[in-house]
Parts: structure tokens; C-alpha cells; sequence
């Protein structure tokens, strides 16, 4: 009996030695993984809280199922206005109040940037922020923030669709809206590099607007009047892209159109703007344009997944498909990690994508990240706004 019970607690020590190791990180549990989320779910970008709704359903179904590694997915998910001031506020709460273990897809550059310095120097993960910019690929600086956007990001994003245009018409001139911030100069910088020596000549003009100007109807007058024959609109509200889109189309103006990435939207962007305002807007995607009549298995599941969870929510809806396809990567870097679900361990998993092929990325486009390379995906596809909905126009598009 008594070897019994030596052998018993060979058995056992380990057991409860993991288990003592695994309460002592934060938001970690042997039942629960608890992170933060902050979302707009009020305020200039509210449009975009969507993705929010869907991350939720999304870990619920993953829940359901079992949870990850037999630990339930627990996002708590505050609102902050799209407001940086306030997601500082609501990113203080969930590390040092609510003890999370890591953060989660916040929404946006410039939240995202006003709670950088903190969340890096306390040396909490926030993994697949929402924001293109290019600042959040600098390993060697802020080893602990890793954006996962929808598409290349801004500089390169901007690159490929100048290159487009060009491919079109070599002599084309280019005026540009682009929203007053980082990630809208960023934009900018792009389209620059992109043009390189000829870009003073070859940009005829390029203006910005603010998040929370009523209108930019100003500005497109503005811009329409240098009659370019290239108009690329950089905004993360749909609000100000659906009002360029049908003020350049009230103007008469009638250029190559195109639209950042993260306003390519049916439901938000499109629809507003007028269907017929909208036709020929190209934009610069790695989800596959989601159509009801689809038979592809990925597009076949997530609008069974909306339907069934989400059923007064558009599968098109852009920043629903988003949403989707980013709390699919989470749940993969969280089977990564296995038992070790140290923020240590976290982070360095999610800087060990290889490959990863979701179901709602379009062919050839995968994640893949490194100690040294935190941008999951660098090259994307040229889609057009036809008929009602995007369609793809081009072969995979590479990015630098």
C-alpha cells in the first residue's frame, strides 16, 4: 500500500506542480485563458464593432466545443469610443484590475499606439491589434505588440496600388485624401515611395481630414478640381469613405478610384455611398470576397457560422469575415503554446507562424512570422467593386 502511494504522488507531483505554475500567470487558470479586447463599440468607428461581436461568438462556438488545450476562452471586451484616451483607461482596467493574460485586437492605430509604450513595458502580449501601419513590425524595439490587419500594410498596400494604376496609364497624375493621423501618413509615404523621384510631378494633390470631421465633402471638391486621373482615399471610417466616394461621383469627376483596404465594404461603405457611386472602386484584399452562392468550403463555413450566431449581421460585411479570420489565428497560436501559457511563451508563438492557411484567406496567402518578421501577411489581391459586390481582378499581388 505503501508503494501504492509513492508511486501515486510520482504521478501527482508533476500534475500539481503544472497546475501551481500554470495560477501564477495572469488570466490563467487550468479551466480558463481571460485576455482583454477593446472594441468601438461607440463613437466615430462604431460601424467597425462588428469584429468585436464576432471575436465573441467565434470563442463561444470554440467554447462549446471544449475550449483550447481544455481551458474556455474568457474575452472581456470594453469600449473606448475610439478615443486613445480612453483606451488607455480601459487597458490599465484589464491588466491591473481584471488581471488579464494577455490583450487582444484592439481596434485601430491610433488606440492601439496610445497604450504601446505601456503594454510593452509591462511586458503584456497584445496580439493581432487592428491597424496596418507598419509600425508594429519592430521586434527589436517592441517585442511584445503584433498587429494582425487585413491586408499589407499601409506603405505596401499603397505601393501595389500605385503600381496598378501606373500599369494602366504610365502618365497618370494622383490625388489623395488620407485621414489625419500615423496611419494615414504612413498612407502617404507609401503612395511617395511608390512613385519615388517622379512623386512631387506626378501627385497633384494630396489633402487629409479628421476622424471627427462631420463631412470631407470640402475636400473632394477640393481634390476633383485637379482633375486626376488616379483618386486613393485612405480612411478607417466608413463614413468618410462612403461620403468621397458619392462627393467625387456628385462632382462629375471620374478617375481610377481606389480605397483603403479596411473601407472595402459592402454593408458600411458601399451601400452608403450609392451602389451605383461605388461601381469600379478597387481596393487591395486577402480575404476572399465572401458571395452567398459561394462553394468554397471556407466561405461555405464562416456564413454557415453567421447565420447561426450572428444572424442580423451581413456575412459581406467586411469587418465580419475580419473578425472571423483573426479569432481563427488566435485559437491557432493558442494550441501552439500548448500547456506553457506563459505571456512568454504567447508571444513566442505568435512570432512562429509558419504557413498558416485559414479557411477565408484567398490562395496563396498564408501567415508566417519570426523572432524577426512580426507581419503575418505581406501580399494581397486587387479586387473591384462590380455588380454589388468585389470580385477579384488580378493574380497575387506581391508586396516588399
Amino acid at each position: 500500500m505503501k508503494r501504492l502511494s509513492y508511486l501515486a504522488s510520482l504521478v501527482l507531483l508533476p500534475l500539481l506542480s503544472w497546475t501551481a505554475a500554470a495560477a501564477e500567470q495572469p488570466g490563467i487558470t487550468d479551466k480558463e485563458i481571460k485576455f482583454g479586447n477593446i472594441m468601438p463599440y461607440s463613437g466615430p468607428a462604431s460601424a467597425l464593432s462588428v469584429t468585436g461581436k464576432v471575436f465573441s461568438a467565434y470563442f463561444d462556438m470554440i467554447n462549446e466545443k471544449g475550449g483550447v488545450q481544455g481551458r474556455k476562452l474568457n474575452m472581456i471586451s470594453l469600449d473606448d469610443g475610439f478615443s486613445p484616451p480612453k483606451t488607455v483607461e480601459a487597458t490599465r482596467r484589464l491588466v491591473e484590475s481584471d488581471g488579464v493574460a494577455f490583450m487582444f485586437g484592439t481596434m485601430g492605430t491610433a488606440p492601439s499606439s496610445a497604450t504601446a509604450k505601456y503594454l510593452n513595458g509591462a511586458k503584456v502580449p497584445h496580439l493581432f491589434l487592428i491597424s496596418s501601419a507598419s509600425k508594429w513590425n519592430e521586434p527589436a524595439t517592441q517585442p511584445w505588440l503584433m498587429a494582425l490587419p487585413w491586408a499589407p500594410n499601409y506603405m505596401v498596400e499603397a505601393g501595389i496600388e500605385v503600381r496598378y494604376a501606373l500599369s494602366k496609364n504610365p502618365n497618370a497624375r494622383f490625388a489623395v485624401l488620407y485621414q489625419n493621423d500615423d496611419a494615414g501618413k504612413e498612407y502617404l509615404r507609401g503612395v511617395r515611395e511608390a512613385l519615388g523621384a517622379d512623386a512631387d510631378k506626378a501627385i497633384a494633390m494630396a489633402t487629409s481630414f479628421e476622424v471627427a470631421d462631420p463631412t470631407v465633402d470640402s475636400q473632394i471638391i477640393t481634390l476633383a478640381s485637379t482633375k486626376a486621373d488616379v483618386f486613393l482615399i485612405y480612411s478607417v471610417t466608413p463614413r468618410a469613405c462612403a461620403q468621397a466616394i458619392r462627393k467625387a461621383q456628385e462632382t462629375g469627376w471620374r478617375p481610377m478610384r481606389f480605397i483603403s483596404s479596411g473601407c472595402a465594404n459592402k454593408d458600411t461603405v458601399m451601400a452608403p455611398a450609392g451602389l451605383d457611386a461605388a461601381g469600379g472602386i478597387m481596393s487591395v484584399v486577402a480575404l476572399k470576397p465572401y458571395m452567398a452562392d459561394s462553394k468554397d468550403p471556407g466561405l461555405v463555413g464562416y456564413g454557415d457560422f453567421m447565420k447561426a450566431r450572428l444572424p442580423n449581421v451581413d456575412p459581406a460585411n467586411f469587418a465580419a469575415e475580419y473578425g472571423y479570420m483573426v479569432a481563427q489565428a488566435l485559437v491557432v497560436v493558442l494550441e501552439q503554446c500548448k500547456n506553457d501559457l506563459s505571456r512568454e511563451n504567447i508571444m513566442a508563438q505568435a512570432a512562429n507562424l509558419k504557413g498558416v492557411a485559414l479557411s477565408v484567406l484567398l490562395p496563396g496567402i498564408t501567415l508566417n512570422t519570426s523572432a524577426t518578421d512580426y507581419r503575418p501577411i505581406k501580399d494581397g489581391y486587387m479586387v473591384e467593386f462590380r455588380d454589388g459586390q468585389f470580385v477579384v481582378v488580378s493574380e497575387l499581388l506581391h508586396g516588399n
